[in-house]
């Protein structure tokens, strides 16, 4: 009999296991009032089997379109893996967004809670200091509000590297694509302290927010989901506008194999001569 499953893996070492591919915050979902859309994405990500489920406090209506399919169905709801982020650096700020995050969720409690994007030096001093949100992140835990604590950065490697190591984490999220195959940073600085302290580590940039598809010079989303689950990485997620691409991110959860060497070099090279232009993710360096 097929295995129709999508794959999965466990989240670090929480003991939570969840599918290799993940719904992101981006898509249909980033945006405000588009409810009967962004619902029709949602549940058939579930349908599909899906089970991790990105968002953020700043991603528009993103955790309102999740309410509303949680809160009449928490059966559906203690099967999933639903995560959200704060962007706040100050304690007060970061459990007032906690508080709207599960206002707006409909639930009581995240199972991924993200220190969301994360850049400077200055970043990590105020987050970490006294007053810091990483106050709020720790107590939030400890009161079983959240379950797991995440960091989350694409714009510089070394920073999030740091946020990793120093700080009391279960997860990182960061870009994973050919364009950081050739700059490296990510992939040589980032990936190794999450593997070294088994944290779970998240993908995402995977398409770059579309601009590295370019079927002509054989870019097909197919590779670069091929490209990013070859990696060890734990859940990649891809944001979604309709359910045909929901089902095509649930079959790479299922299908997908690495990349062979010939299929690598060919995937890498259309990235090698602008690189540094197309990780525009990382703002200006």
């Amino acid at each position: 009999m097929e295995n129709n499953q999508i794959q999965t893996n466990m989240f670090g070492t929480t003991g939570r296991a969840v599918t290799r591919v993940g719904l992101g915050g981006e898509g249909v979902l980033r945006t405000t009032g588009r409810f009967h859309e962004a619902d029709a994405v949602i549940r058939a990500a579930a349908e599909q089997g899906i089970t991790y489920f990105d968002s953020a406090r700043v991603y528009s209506d993103s955790e309102l379109y999740y309410g509303g399919i949680w809160k009449p169905d928490p059966e559906k709801r203690k099967n999933i893996f639903q995560t959200s982020k704060s962007a706040s650096r100050d304690k007060k700020g970061a459990r007032k967004d906690l508080e709207e995050s599960l206002q707006r969720l409909e639930t009581d409690y995240l199972d991924l809670w993200q220190i969301h994007d994360v850049r400077t030096s200055q970043d990590l001093e105020a987050i970490s200091g006294p007053g810091g949100a990483l106050e709020a992140f720790v107590e939030a835990r400890e009161e079983g509000r959240i379950r797991f604590i995440g960091v989350t950065g694409h714009h510089d490697p070394e920073v999030l590297a740091r946020a990793v190591r120093q700080w009391p984490v279960d997860s990182v999220m960061m870009p994973v694509n050919p364009v950081e195959e050739v700059l490296g940073g990510f992939l040589t600085k980032t990936l190794p302290a999450a593997l070294e302290k088994k944290i779970a580590v998240i993908a995402m940039k995977i398409f770059g927010g579309g601009n590295y598809v370019a079927p002509h010079l054989g870019v097909t989303p197919e590779l670069l989901m091929r490209y990013a689950l070859g990696k060890p990485v734990t859940v990649a997620i891809v944001g979604c506008s309709n359910i045909s691409e929901v089902e095509t991110l649930a079959e790479a959860g299922r299908l997908a194999k690495p990349l062979a060497d010939k299929e690598m070099d060919k995937l890498v090279a259309p990235f090698r001569e602008n690189a540094r232009e197309l990780a525009f993710y990382r703002g200006v360096i």
